[in-house]
């Protein structure tokens, strides 16, 4: 499916499924803070480069500070379109034990090398609640369009070695949250947003490079007092893509990446119901 085709259907549902002419609406702001533990990540530029793993070989056996904000507007019983804003920035300083190749470059060992793998995103999602008429539990699914905004960056602490990967691009995503009422003041929810396919299907290009991303997580909420709810959240964030893509002019390399990435968040946070 291509995003052209993908941004049409995502706004026939959102414009088939409401109606404006009765203001029945429900407003949420979320906001999350928390940490992030880094449980596999690997990543490759270049066929010739090092396939590095940066919880071994590049610093991220450490926690990282998270946050996370979203709005959510619930409209006509039964839809439901959030925006969220995630962060994640993981910057690390590690000495080397042995050569890394990044594309084409070789940092030798001993070369003390500065780590930046900056990968914040923004996602606008629909979702479509299956059972309106359902005191205990709601089910919803529906879509996601999310914005990657990636810069990746290998640098020896002198400046004198230098490589970088950035990338701006659109993914699409399947959604669903499965929600439990367990009295009028606790709630457990779970909720998944995730896709994997090819992503010439997805952006035309002629180049087969596989993606992928699940972002799942399960939440225990308490209703401290209305307007406001409190919850602790457990989330896994994983993906990455593997294949060969465009070259832009003097760019070095092949244009080869292999990137996955499994990390782990433990937060805390709270929801002001407007």
């Amino acid at each position: 499916m291509s995003l052209k085709r993908f941004s049409v259907i995502l706004i026939l549902l959102f414009i088939t499924s409401s109606s404006f002419a009765q203001r029945n609406f429900e407003f949420r702001s979320v906001a999350e803070l928390g940490f992030v533990g880094v449980l596999s990540h690997k990543i490759q530029f270049s066929n010739s480069g090092t396939y590095f793993d940066y919880v071994k070989q590049g610093g991220q056996d450490v926690l990282f500070p998270v946050s996370r904000l979203s709005l959510e507007l619930d409209f006509k019983k039964r839809n439901t379109l959030f925006f969220l804003y995630q962060p994640l920035s993981l910057q690390s300083q590690v000495l080397l034990a042995e050569d890394v190749v990044v594309d084409d470059l070789t940092f030798s060992a001993g070369t003390s090398l500065n780590l930046l793998y900056n990968f914040p995103f923004y996602r606008i999602s629909y979702l479509r609640e299956l059972l309106p008429d359902n005191e205990k539990y709601s089910f919803g699914i529906g879509a996601s369009l999310q914005v990657r905004n990636a810069t990746i960056i290998f640098e020896s602490a002198d400046g004198t070695q230098f490589r970088t990967n950035r990338d701006v691009g659109p993914v699409p995503i399947m959604k669903i949250r499965f929600r439990t009422e367990h009295s009028e003041w606790a709630y457990t929810e779970f909720e998944a947003d995730g896709f994997y396919a090819p992503i010439s299907y997805i952006n035309g290009s002629d180049n087969e490079v596989i993606g992928a991303i699940l972002d799942a997580s399960f939440r225990g909420g308490l209703k401290i007092n209305d307007p406001i709810d409190v919850f602790f959240n457990l989330r896994y964030l994983g993906g990455g893509a593997l294949g060969t893509g465009d070259l832009k002019p003097g760019e070095p390399g092949d244009g080869f990446v292999k990137n996955w990435l499994h990390f782990m968040t433990v937060s805390a946070g709270a929801v002001y119901n407007w």
